[in-house]
């Protein structure tokens, strides 16, 4: 066999093929999202991006082991996970130039009282 993975179905006249219907076709495994996960545990929130990347290291063998509906969750939940990680990301960071923009409004209204 030169398949990386094996069908997952038995092959055809072995048993659980009877009744002569064809086994599913799925079709190709759903995208994983790893890019997109990597992405977001590097340049954003590194705990929630490690979630992603973990829920997407299961989409693959979850897809060959025949549980279709398991990885497409998987995928699902990659996509989420590094979704939630750019948004925390962005989040702080607005709230960073919030926080420094105050700082500097306060130090420039109080600077007739510093100066001697």
């Amino acid at each position: 066999m030169t398949d990386q993975y094996p069908p997952p179905y038995p092959p055809q006249g072995g048993p659980g093929y009877g009744y002569g219907y064809p086994p599913p076709n799925y079709g190709p495994p759903p995208d994983n999202n790893m890019v997109w996960a990597i992405l977001s545990t590097v340049l954003c929130c590194l705990p929630l991006g490690v979630v992603a990347i973990v829920k997407s290291s299961q989409v693959q063998s979850l897809w060959f082991q025949g549980h279709h509906a398991e990885a497409q969750k998987a995928a699902a939940d990659a996509r989420k996970w590094a979704m939630w990680s750019a948004i925390t990301t962005g989040i702080l960071l607005l709230l960073y130039v919030v926080f420094i923009v105050v700082m500097i409004v306060l130090v420039g209204v109080n600077a007739n009282q510093l100066t001697p």
